[in-house]
């Protein structure tokens, strides 16, 4: 069983000269059962996505195009990964702070998440964050 650290994962690639395939199967290229998908394209210059965590619910990042980085901050430490390639990503586990920024020009990040959408599954406040953290056992 996988465990439950932020890190990065690669993707089947089918090569051929028509152009590359990539896919993914829940439970099997990443550690949960997908039950939403969502993106962000046309992200203006500067700006920066994310900035919460989540109390249940895991991610997986993928740059379908472009590249951005995330910053990911799991209580203990803060680290950077970049991406750019459609055939790896950034998986994100429960309880880990996550800011996206410095998208490239046409960029598209795609979401994979374990969970449907719940506002009290976010933590918004990078303090509130901290504190549940720390409290947990």
């Amino acid at each position: 069983m996988m465990r439950k650290i932020p890190r990065i994962l690669n993707l089947p690639k089918i090569t051929d000269q028509r152009g590359n395939l990539t896919f993914i199967e829940g439970n099997r290229h990443i550690p949960f059962a997908v039950k939403r998908v969502y993106y962000l394209y046309d992200v203006p210059a500067g700006a920066m996505r994310g900035g919460h965590a989540h109390k249940k619910l895991e991610q997986f990042v993928i740059a379908a195009s472009g590249s951005f980085t995330v910053v990911i901050d799991d209580g203990r430490r803060r680290r950077k990964f970049f991406l750019n390639r459609p055939h790896y990503g950034l998986y994100i586990p429960r309880m880990v702070w996550r800011e996206l920024e410095d998208f490239s020009s046409g960029s598209i990040c795609v979401v994979l998440a374990s969970e449907e959408y719940d506002e009290s599954d976010y933590y918004r406040s990078y303090k509130a964050f901290l504190k549940a953290f720390r409290n947990q056992k």
